[in-house]
């Protein structure tokens, strides 16, 4: 009975495999080669001109959630997150995440807990907030833009992250559409092991504070619900 269960393993992971090999072999796609320089920049400040990046400026409050699972309410001035899940919350302090407290029940969690806790609601964060923020990170420190000509003619913008984050060395390709807002883009990250998959930026809003964010992504067969997405002043 062992030996057929073995056996039985062995054919799944083998299956797995070749599975996965074919995946690679049809989807993937390596990241693509451009120019960086002002036309690349320009592109950039384009898309942020669509979204009302000024306006993303001055917002003091966001709020959104993440595929319903984690809840966020994320003080840009005090630079406070409030992270929310099952029966967790941590406030999260992005200058010194040390200084985080976190909560199960409404208790405070202890020390190795707390620090266990808080580390698992910075990763959270800095996951769940780039989809909905990261048109207005290329910019951000250890960026580098380049503008790839795609075939048919029209121009993308891809975004390589250096540093920072969970997992530098990551790069996006934004798809914009003429009016120089976002359509998707194209990832090529660490955890996602076939290269150019595509993800849209879609169902997008005007907040109150006059920023336009999405509240709904498609990556493949899985939706990506934003929740209600709030932006105020």
């Amino acid at each position: 009975m062992l030996k057929k269960l073995f056996k039985l393993i062995g054919i799944l992971l083998l299956l797995a495999i070749i599975g996965y090999g074919v995946l690679y072999y049809l989807y993937n796609e390596p990241v693509p080669t451009g120019e960086s320089g002002p036309e690349a920049d320009a592109l950039a400040y384009r898309m942020f001109d669509a979204l009302n990046y000024k306006n993303f400026n001055n917002t003091k409050v966001l709020e959104w959630s993440f595929r319903g699972d984690h809840i966020y309410k994320w003080d840009r001035e005090k630079q406070i997150v409030a992270v929310s899940y099952d029966d967790v919350i941590v406030n999260l302090d992005l200058i010194t995440p040390h200084s985080s407290i976190a909560t199960i029940n409404n208790e405070p969690a202890s020390y190795e807990k707390s620090q266990e806790l808080i580390e698992k609601a910075q990763s959270y964060f800095n996951n769940d907030s780039f989809w909905l923020v990261a048109p207005f990170k290329a910019f951000d420190r250890g960026t580098e833009r380049y503008l790839v000509h795609m075939e048919d003619g029209s121009e993308a913008l891809l975004v390589t992250y250096t540093q920072g984050g969970d997992t530098p060395g990551d790069s996006y390709l934004w798809i914009i559409e003429p009016s120089g807002r976002p359509k998707s883009f194209k990832l090529w990250t660490k955890i996602i092991p076939i290269g150019g998959v595509e993800a849209t930026w879609q169902d997008w809003i005007e907040t109150d504070s006059g920023v336009f964010l999405p509240t709904q992504h498609k990556l493949g067969p899985f939706s990506i619900s934003m929740g209600e997405v709030k932006g105020t002043y």
